[in-house]
């Protein structure tokens, strides 16, 4: 009985994303311009789904001042309070409000995700046409620091640097960014190499274009799809190392409100059967899915393939 009502709520629930997907969508379609509009009628419910969790995301990320019942590191109360009216997830093990804590951590976790995908995204990227496009020893010195870097394992190779230059926001940044500009190189190049041997690429090198012109107008408009696709991916990538650190201890350091370390300072509560670690836990997954779900309706859109 217990299985059937198990399965029963995650049909529900299921229904329940699916239909606010086609709601959001609907409303989408109406505020938007009609090329856009048009667009938005073909995506799946699923990426209607994706786009109103990442919306909802963004909102409470930027008024987390305005929503949050306390201040980000004030002592509400005593540890491990239960649910109820005033603390309506309870208390950490520190007494402080989990909900407070829980739209603080969007704030925190998302905001440093977000900027740590954009840096590695701009190097990696510009990095990567800037081999394809130059080629030679310029391509190979890239191609092999890269491959020095890459054969190192990721989370190895960044807990030994943040334990080399601390665990402050922007070391954990930069260290991040290095890292995961190594597969946005590679992308960037592989794509690029195939578009300047297009005709046109060798056209505006004989009309006598500079280097930055055939980047950013020629390869960069050509290369674009798959990039934005990968922007998406490549952020999933951060924000789950960033929780995985900072669940480790070497990520986002207390006090600042962050969902990796939310898990580790409560997991304790787990063994009482209480479920309150595993919110900030289903907080990463939901975003996760969420901008898996737009990826994959962007990567179908660019691969012109029709259903």
């Amino acid at each position: 009985m217990s299985f059937l009502m198990t399965l029963l709520w995650v049909v529900l629930t299921a229904l329940a994303a699916l239909a606010l997907g086609w709601l959001f969508r609907a409303v989408l379609v109406v505020v938007t311009p009609a090329n856009m509009a048009r667009e938005l009628r073909k995506a799946p419910l699923t990426a209607s789904f994706g786009m109103l969790v990442i919306l909802f995301y963004i909102l409470v990320a930027v008024l987390a001042p305005l929503i949050a019942p306390f201040a980000e590191s004030e002592v509400v109360g005593r540890q491990y309070l239960p649910w109820d009216g005033t603390h309506l997830l309870g208390t950490d093990n520190l007494g402080r409000d989990m909900l407070t804590r829980m739209i603080y951590g969007a704030r925190n976790t998302v905001g440093i995700a977000f900027a740590t995908t954009a840096l590695a995204f701009f190097a990696g990227s510009i990095l990567g046409l800037l081999a394809a496009v130059v080629g030679g020893w310029l391509d190979q010195f890239l191609s092999r620091v890269v491959d020095i870097l890459m054969a190192i394992p990721s989370l190895i190779f960044s807990l030994l640097l943040l334990t080399i230059f601390g665990t402050s926001v922007v070391s954990l940044i930069l260290v991040i960014a290095t890292i995961d500009a190594t597969r946005v190189f590679r992308l960037a190049r592989s794509v690029a190499q195939g578009i300047v041997v297009m005709d046109y690429i060798e056209a505006a090198k004989l009309r006598g274009e500079g280097l930055w012109h055939l980047i950013t107008r020629e390869v960069l408009p050509n290369a674009m799809a798959p990039l934005v696709a990968e922007f998406g991916l490549r952020f999933c990538f951060v924000f789950l190392a960033i929780s995985a650190l900072s669940f480790l201890g070497l990520g986002i350091q207390p006090p600042t409100a962050d969902w990796g370390s939310m898990v580790r300072e409560n997991a304790t509560l787990i063994t009482f059967g209480d479920i309150t670690p595993l919110l900030p836990a289903g907080a990463i997954a939901l975003l996760t899915v969420a901008v898996n779900f737009v990826v994959d309706w962007q990567l179908h859109r660019a691969s012109g393939l029709k259903e």
